[in-house]
């Protein structure tokens, strides 16, 4: 009995000092890890079970762990989103969302995967998935940072033309209204405008819009 009790306070010391080693770990990925990360991190499943299980990290979706006295998130759903589908791409309403280009208040995340990616799972938050292929998918992406977690967005020039090619599923009220606010934001890049419509394959739907902002 007296052997038992001894492998079972050996225990208990190697799993706190395996939390107290994924903590860190968690921290200086800003809070947030998914599990096949905190894996590569040498992080065992168990010792997430274990985190999770006494309330040191909550679940936020399918394979995504936070720690509860993280720093708070400034866009939870952006930053859910991005760690779980890190070669998505922030697209169309979102997009315009995180540029400033709509009064519209998303729902959902819009995200763009190359068309022959899985299709991410996800509990939480909902997403609405557009399959974009070629240079429709690689052409324009920043990567950006919220807080520590690199956000792949379209670039404006790029998410006008995404919204002119999808402006039936959109609404073309929602890209004459993103159109004005990239029109007082900044000088429009007519170029890049035109070389984006040409990739979507929308550059003789939008010029007429152009000419009229320039």
């Amino acid at each position: 009995m007296v052997v038992i009790c001894a492998m079972s306070k050996k225990q208990v010391t190697q799993e706190s000092e395996a939390i107290k080693r994924a903590t860190k770990i968690l921290r200086d990925q800003g809070g947030m890890i998914r599990m096949a990360d905190a894996v590569r991190a040498g992080i065992h499943r168990n010792t997430l079970q274990a985190m999770l299980r006494t309330g040191k990290t909550e679940r936020l979706t399918r394979g995504l762990y936070r720690l509860q006295d993280g720093p708070a998130m400034s866009d939870p759903d952006l930053m859910t989103v991005a760690k779980k589908v890190p070669k998505g791409v922030l697209c169309l309403i979102s997009a315009l969302a995180y540029h400033k280009m709509t009064t519209q208040i998303p729902h959902e995340v819009h995200l763009a995967i190359s068309r022959n990616s899985e299709p991410p799972r996800l509990d939480y938050p909902p997403i609405r998935i557009f399959r974009f292929s070629g240079e429709s998918f690689s052409a324009g992406i920043r990567r950006e940072r919220l807080d520590r977690v690199t956000v792949r967005v379209y670039d404006r020039e790029k998410t006008l033309a995404d919204c002119f090619k999808y402006r039936n599923k959109i609404g073309m009220d929602t890209v004459l209204e993103a159109l004005r606010f990239y029109r007082e934001q900044q000088k429009p890049k007519v170029d890049a405008l035109l070389r984006y419509g040409k990739i979507c394959r929308v550059a003789s739907v939008m010029r007429p819009y152009l000419e009229a902002i320039v």
